[in-house]
């Protein structure tokens, strides 16, 4: 309605609002009377209550009203049409148009050289207007032919996700029988098509799971975020396919590209009538990972066939995790965790039987990265971190040396309390703290926390590990990462009392001191902390923070358009004959505490300096560790591992670092593996 429109109707309203007057007030004589015999004129006076009268009154009544509604109306028109006018042309348009949605391919996924870890292949899809919903004879074919109930085909053909006018997704991935009885028949299948669409494709199935990650639709919490997403940040509908773990999840905004929109009109009835504006999808971009496969492959590949062996000759060996890292910048060149799941079971959903298959707990947690996620007692492998503890404060100096009987206790008495045994039971002898740390000897480290306990800094341990990164996460660029716990004297009170313990079983005692020397207790690590501390030992003081993104892939060749900012988180500092004592310490690990483990590494050109270790828990079942760097000289690479559920680290995690440290240099390990003995 334009402007001369308005004045046109307002005219006419005046104009019957006057016509009204007139006929109420134009006859003034009905108040008046004549004498029959003709006299003058004369008023009637009084109290008239003629007809006429009462008439005359209703009728002004009656004008009051049309006048006051006239005027009404005429307010509103001039305010819809001159005040609102543009918000009314917006809602009529909007009535009029709709947007149809596609969705856009995600960036690829890609290792360091380049090489597709991640990528989308086609996909037939079968999808179905909303007109099917009212021809339950076609329905019911449909839900026969893709063997889906009839309920479901019905809920999927409901969704508007796409778009009110968008053809609904029925079914992913169907087979070419499908799609040629749908071709070859028509007439059954008025409302049905089949689209080629594209889903993520795991060209080598399981590998790098963990890191990778796996898309799935939008959860409600993610559409509640992206609500309030801010400038460049996605924004989710309904019905979006988005990361929900791992790098998919990381660098969702990286990878998710922009949708596709299709404006349409419509008429009254939904039914299109044109089409308008055309915004093509754009593919997200590719991102290059740190991850080298050949190395990740090597890794998932070691992890399983040594658990295999081991239960093979009856250890449950029920899960493990490496971690290899480039000490110079922090790039994760591999990452691997065991049991391991397919990302190709969340495409297209997941079904409820395999979700919880993976969620059983007699499945060993699959959908858990232990790498980053799991945390254990660190056993032996903490001994480095605490000989420098030792050296730092005090309690030890580059000359003393112990004695081991196999066998310790608070005053050395062998009747006192509390009894402790070496893990060598039949004693180590004479030791220095380099061969401590060699040979891995119980009593050296149990008096380094006698000592401590006795000291004017009796927490100089739990400072020291901290000060290597323990208790705290790494700030890796991976989601559900945990920060581990160095217990100290605050936390067994707070955490003891909180589940209801007498003060005395809440107090630190020396045997706190002592089992956190040797990495047991309550002390907890993950396997990436450890690596990360390690580092440092290597790199003797800086610690590159850990990552797996190396860069964002250029659209068009093979550049970077973003490449990670590699960042030094820490700097331990200590004195050089304190390292100088603690790597001669490690090296006698690999090449001197005994021979079944040397004949792994001598077969390997470069040096490699090294800890095992074996940590019990409170279900009784140990926990294998290795931690090793080289080259010695000039360490470039940190690696570690950890298994659950075996007989010791030197029977298990140390072959999977040595396959490691074999892929990475081109040569195997050509020792026969053995996964009986007592070394630690």
């Amino acid at each position: 309605m334009d402007l001369s429109l308005v004045i046109i109707i307002v005219c006419v309203l005046a104009a019957i609002a006057l016509v009204v007057v007139f006929l109420v007030f134009g006859r003034s004589e009905a108040n008046f009377t004549f004498d029959i015999g003709g006299a003058s004129p004369r008023a009637s006076g009084g109290s008239d209550s003629s007809t006429e009268k009462t008439s005359s009154s209703r009728l002004v009544g009656l004008a009051a009203m049309v006048g006051t509604a006239f005027s009404v109306l005429v307010a509103r028109l001039w305010s819809m049409q001159l005040v609102s006018s543009e918000e009314y042309a917006e809602q009529a348009e909007r009535n009029r148009t709709s947007t149809v949605y596609t969705q856009a391919p995600r960036g690829r996924i890609l290792d360091r050289k380049g090489r597709e870890i991640v990528g989308n292949r086609p996909s037939l899809t079968v999808v179905a207007s909303s007109d099917v919903l009212d021809d339950e004879v076609e329905m019911t074919l449909l839900a026969n032919l893709i063997g889906m109930p009839m309920q479901a085909v019905r809920r999927k053909i409901q969704d508007t996700t796409e778009g009110q006018q968008s053809m609904r997704t029925v079914s992913v991935d169907v087979s070419r029988r499908v799609v040629a009885f749908i071709g070859e028949h028509r007439e059954l299948f008025p409302g049905v098509d089949i689209q080629e669409r594209t889903q993520r494709s795991y060209p080598h199935g399981s590998l790098a799971a963990h890191v990778v990650g796996y898309t799935g639709t939008v959860t409600s919490e993610q559409l509640e975020a992206s609500a309030n997403a801010g400038d460049g940040e996605v924004v989710y509908r309904s019905g979006d396919i988005v990361g929900q773990t791992g790098v998919e999840l990381q660098y969702e905004s990286v990878l998710q590209g922009v949708r596709g929109e299709q404006s349409v009109y419509v008429d009254a009835d939904g039914n299109v009538l044109e089409y308008s504006t055309n915004i093509r999808p754009q593919s997200g971009s590719d991102l290059v990972l740190t991850l080298d496969l050949d190395i990740q492959q090597a890794a998932e590949d070691s992890l399983a066939r040594v658990m295999k062996q081991l239960q093979d000759t009856g250890y449950e060996a029920e899960g493990g995790c490496v971690v290899a890292m480039d000490c110079t910048n922090g790039e994760v060149i591999a990452m691997a965790s065991a049991p391991t799941f397919s990302p190709n079971l969340f495409i297209g959903g997941i079904s409820t039987a395999d979700w919880d298959a993976l969620q059983d707990e007699k499945s060993h947690f699959p959908m858990m990265n232990r790498a980053i996620g799991g945390q254990y007692p660190s056993g032996s492998v903490i001994k480095p971190l605490t000989s420098f503890a030792a050296l730092d404060y005090g309690i030890a100096n580059t000359g003393t040396t112990w004695y081991c009987p196999g066998w310790w206790t608070w005053t050395g008495d062998p009747n006192g309390l509390p009894y402790m045994k070496c893990w060598w039971e039949s004693g180590h002898g004479t030791l220095d703290l380099a061969d401590g740390i060699t040979f891995s000897c119980d009593v050296v480290f149990y008096e380094i926390g006698k000592g401590f306990y006795n000291a004017d800094n009796s927490q100089g341990m739990q400072e020291t590990f901290r000060r290597y990164g323990l208790g705290s996460k790494t700030g890796i660029d991976l989601p559900g990462e945990e920060p581990g716990r160095v217990p100290d004297p605050d936390w067994k009170w707070d955490h003891f009392k909180a589940l209801g313990y007498s003060d005395e079983d809440c107090t630190w005692k020396g045997g706190d001191n002592c089992n956190i020397a040797i990495g047991q207790g309550d002390l907890l690590v993950t396997c990436l902390q450890m690596v990360t501390a390690y580092c440092s030992i290597a790199n003797q003081g800086p610690v590159w923070r850990p990552h797996v993104m190396k860069g964002v892939r250029a659209q068009v060749g093979d550049g970077l358009i973003t490449e990670y900012k590699n960042e030094v988180i820490r700097t331990v500092d200590e004195d050089q004959a304190f390292r100088d004592l603690v790597a001669r310490g490690m090296e006698g690990v690999v090449y001197r505490e005994a021979e079944s483990q040397t004949i792994h590494w001598t077969n390997l050109d470069v040096t490699v300096r090294g800890k095992t270790g074996t940590a019990e828990q409170s279900t009784g079942n140990p926990i294998g560790w290795f931690i090793g760097y080289a080259p010695a000289e000039n360490p470039k690479y940190v690696i570690g591992a950890n298994m659950d559920r075996v007989l010791s680290g030197a029977t298990s995690s140390m072959y999977v670092v040595r396959d490691v440290f074999g892929a990475i240099y081109g040569q195997p390990d050509t020792a026969a593996a053995s996964t009986s003995g007592n070394a630690d």
